[in-house]
């Protein structure tokens, strides 16, 4: 008797196992699918019944269902942004290139003084920077919010150094400029936002480095990444100014007196970092400095 009793409760608990194991799973099952929806952006209230949840799920549906408003929201304002963004470039378009072709019609009018033609090439100058900085910061805020994509693929490094027409800057400087053009190599890049990039830190080098002085570009290869290497025998910088140049509108105090807004190696460091690359600085005041922009062979590479 206490044997069939004994068998008996064994089989009871062997059902009831069974019976939490396959309500376990159909949870487990419930919750993959929540989250695999709210990967793929896909997730929404109506696809599922609350009241037929256990706690566990409807937990995690709450969660999600809080995720996917804000989710809507980010979209939203991102949308809000990007139009706001569209008004500022093209409402500040046409008065700027008014403001320029006025400038430049009372230049060449005869009858101005030395003094008023000054005044009047300072606007047009003036003008010139103001709208070099619209435009930075249309194009830094679009790249922020996603409206301007990066789009990193297999490209020739060789090709777009031949490109880097940094040449007349230079010779305006009176600074050496050279590239030293690579054999074939290829890293994973977008080639116009990097060719851009890059022409960005070697303007810098040469807005930074005396008149007899001389930049260079050359490469160095890594078994993950290709590194292009900008050299200049600049002012070179302290190591606490090297933390701050890649910070929006950050200018040292020594160079105030040179073109620009503090604009374009925050521009850079946005642009390789989107790729999954990183830039390095090695500098001291008054030998130069090297700007190292390393750039992913392969997909996947963590900047950090």
């Amino acid at each position: 008797m206490l044997y069939i009793v004994f068998i008996a409760a064994i089989v009871v608990l062997a059902v009831l196992v069974g019976i939490m194991y396959v309500r376990t799973s159909i949870i487990m099952s419930r919750l993959e699918n929540m989250i695999d929806r709210a990967i793929d952006n896909t997730f929404s209230e109506s696809s599922f019944n609350e009241k037929k949840l256990s706690k566990l799920e409807a937990k995690m549906y709450r969660y999600l269902s809080a995720g996917n408003t804000s989710l809507r929201q980010v979209n939203s304002e991102k949308d809000r942004i990007k139009t706001f963004i569209a008004d500022i470039s093209h409402q500040t378009k046409t008065p700027i290139s008014n403001i320029l072709l006025y400038a430049q019609l009372l230049k060449e009018a005869p009858e101005l003084d030395e003094g008023t033609r000054q005044i009047v090439g300072q606007i047009e100058t003036q003008t010139e920077k103001l709208s070099f900085l619209i435009a930075s910061l249309v194009k830094t805020s679009r790249l922020e919010n996603g409206i301007i994509a990066v789009a990193p693929k297999q490209n020739s490094v060789r090709k777009m150094l031949e490109q880097l027409e940094c040449e007349q800057a230079a010779e305006q400087k009176d600074v050496s400029f050279r590239v030293d053009i690579p054999s074939e190599l290829v890293a994973l890049f977008d080639f116009k936002w990097t060719l851009e990039a890059l022409a960005n830190i070697v303007d810098n080098a040469i807005k930074y480095t005396p008149p007899g002085g001389m930049v260079t570009v050359s490469t160095r290869e890594y078994e993950m990444f290709v590194c292009i290497d900008v050299t200049d025998s600049g002012i070179g910088m302290t190591e606490e100014e090297t933390a701050k140049i890649f910070t929006r509108f950050y200018r040292s105090p020594r160079v105030y007196e040179e073109k620009g807004v503090g604009i374009g190696l925050y521009l850079a460091r946005e642009i390789v970092s989107k790729e999954g690359g990183y830039i390095k600085v090695t500098s001291e005041l008054f030998k130069g400095s090297v700007f190292s922009v390393f750039l992913p062979k392969l997909p996947g590479h963590d900047s950090a």
